[in-house]
Parts: structure tokens; C-alpha cells; sequence
């Protein structure tokens, strides 16, 4: 045999070696896996290399030999294109379709919900009791979680804006916290550059402290200006503002769901009854209804008002009007 006829032989050889393995790569892209569970759901955590994220699927039991899946998205030009995160993949699904799933981003995700007027205390025990999220806070102290995030503040009250978060599952809950931070700030600094300019209040920080009382003194929507307008009112002629909600949070973890003459009377720091102006923190958080409240108070002469029972507030110009409505409506005189 001629040395040309032996090199064609073995091209040819080679060549058929080629389509069949391609052919072979072609079969395992376009064939079903086979899942132990549908829907199967695994984690690719950040920085792995393509062969390791590959072993990551294979042993969360997608069903191929990792370097199948590594060789078909090098030769398609997809493997630094994987993206980090939660998945998850049902019966039915090929090796092509969660290369386009990983390739695309489309994780899985989970959502958490935070609450106005709940206190950071809250919205701790929330996070904590979210089997979706990666709980890196645990064990942190408020201060340092607030480092963590770059905060500037000395305390954590108010400082989270209350809304809906999704996330792709098993991300940090420190990641949460930090969007809602941020979230809050930038809320913040809109609603304060549209601010009246007449409210007696000197800084966002201050905003912030007002909006949380008047989230925790509001029953009904109806009611938030009004009662912004009475707080800014008493401020304005230096009158102690008087509001429940902050001598509870003083009170804090001895508080038994009523307060007592004693509660009203005790010096704290958030005792607004033994204290002028303004509280040294928000006492809860304050969704945006709250905050805007809290910058455009209407022009009233009201400075009291007391709960009506229903969930509405009875509002006074006067003390004398104020005590008949507290006999009215607290007493039932």
C-alpha cells in the first residue's frame, strides 16, 4: 500500500471519528435526561469553572458524565456564558435546553416580603425564617450588619424600605437587606427634595423618624396626613408629641401589649411624654404612603386626636375638645 493510499485511509478514518463523535455529542445535546425528580432543582454557586459546574449538575443528578456537558458548550462557544444561581429543570428537559437555561440566567426564584411598620427586630425574624435564602447574618450583631452594608447610620430602625423582593434562591439574605437599604435611601432622598418647605423637620434622617411614628399611629390610609399635620403642629409650638407608638418601642421586650401608667411616666430615650421633639430613631419601618405623609402635612390648627375604636381618629384643635373625645370614644362616656 502507497504511503498517499495509507494517509487517505487514515483521513478518512479520522474523518469518520470526527462525525461520529459529533454525531454522538449531537444524540446526548438533543436527548432527554433522565431526573430522579421532577422538578429537580440545583445550585451553580459563583465562580466555579465550566468542568466544576458541570460536576455540580452531575452530582445533583442531572444524569450525564460531566465532561459530555463541558465538551458540548465549549464547542458551541458557551462556556464562560453559565451564570450563578438556582435552577431548576422537569422531565423532558435535554442537555441543549439547560445550556440555553444556564446561558440565559433563568433561575429560580423566591420572594420575601417586608411589612410596614414592622420593626427591624421583625424583619430579622422574617429573613431567619426563609428557608430560600442563605442566612449569612446569623450570629451578626445589628452593628454589624450594618457595617456589612456600608451604612452610615448608627441604628438599623427604619432603615429597609417595605416591599416585595424576589431573589434567586440561596442568595445571601445580607443581599436583601442591602437592596432594601439602598431601596429606602433612594426613596428617601427623592420624596425629600420634593418636600414642603414649612415642615418643621431638619434633615431626611428626621423624615424618616416622623414617617415611622406616623405609620405606627395610622388605623386607616385616610388618616396619615392628618396625623402627620397634628405631630408637625406640636412641633412646631414645641409641645411634647405624646404618640403611644414610641413609648412602647422604648418599653421593648417588657412591653405586655398594654401600657400602663408607668410606661407613660418612665424616662426612656423614646419616651415622647417626659421628652420634646423628636425620637433618636424611626421606630419602625415606614412604607412610602408614610413617608410622603410625613413631607407634606396639610395646613390644620388639629393637635390631638384619639382612636375611635374602629380604626379611624377622632381629631381635636383644642384640649377640652380632645378630652371629650378621649371620654367618647376611650371611655365610653
Amino acid at each position: 500500500m502507497s504511503l498517499l493510499r495509507l494517509l487517505k485511509r487514515l483521513l478518512l478514518v479520522l474523518l469518520l471519528s470526527v462525525v461520529a463523535a459529533l454525531g454522538g455529542l449531537a444524540w446526548f445535546a438533543l436527548q432527554p435526561l433522565s431526573l430522579p425528580a421532577s422538578p429537580l432543582e440545583f445550585s451553580i454557586p459563583s465562580g466555579l469553572s465550566l468542568r466544576s459546574a458541570s460536576q455540580q449538575m452531575s452530582e445533583a443528578g442531572l444524569g450525564f458524565a460531566p465532561w459530555q456537558f463541558t465538551l458540548l458548550a465549549r464547542l458551541v462557544g458557551k462556556s464562560a456564558q453559565i451564570k450563578a444561581g438556582s435552577y431548576e429543570v422537569s422531565q423532558g428537559v435535554t442537555p441543549w435546553l439547560l445550556l440555553e437555561k444556564l446561558t440565559r440566567g433563568d433561575v429560580t426564584q423566591a420572594e420575601i416580603v417586608f411589612v410596614e411598620g414592622k420593626t427591624f427586630h421583625q424583619l430579622r425574624a422574617t429573613l431567619d425564617a426563609n428557608p430560600a435564602l442563605r442566612h449569612d447574618t446569623a450570629g451578626l450583631s445589628d452593628a454589624a450588619i450594618l457595617a456589612r452594608l456600608g451604612a452610615v447610620e448608627a441604628h438599623p430602625e427604619g432603615l429597609f424600605f417595605p416591599d416585595t423582593y424576589l431573589f434567586a434562591k440561596n442568595s445571601s439574605d445580607l443581599e436583601i437587606l442591602q437592596r432594601a437599604y439602598r431601596a429606602m435611601q433612594r426613596r428617601l432622598k427623592l420624596e425629600w427634595a420634593r418636600r414642603d418647605p414649612e415642615i418643621p423637620l431638619n434633615t431626611p434622617y428626621e423624615a424618616l423618624i416622623m414617617a415611622s411614628i406616623v405609620e405606627k399611629e395610622t388605623g386607616r390610609a385616610a388618616d396619615r396626613e392628618p396625623i402627620s399635620a397634628v405631630f408637625a403642629n406640636r412641633l412646631r409650638l414645641g409641645m411634647q408629641l405624646q404618640t403611644d407608638p414610641a413609648v412602647i418601642y422604648g418599653v421593648g421586650e417588657r412591653f405586655d401589649g398594654s401600657l400602663k401608667k408607668r410606661d407613660l411616666v418612665t424616662d426612656t430615650p423614646y419616651n415622647t411624654y417626659t421628652r420634646g421633639g423628636l425620637p433618636p430613631t424611626p421606630i419602625a419601618m415606614p412604607g412610602l404612603a408614610a413617608l410622603q405623609a410625613a413631607l407634606h402635612p396639610p395646613k390644620t390648627a388639629m393637635l390631638y386626636f384619639v382612636a375611635r375604636g374602629d380604626g379611624s381618629s377622632e381629631f381635636s384643635r383644642t384640649l377640652d375638645e380632645h378630652n371629650r373625645a378621649v371620654a367618647k370614644y376611650q371611655r365610653g362616656r
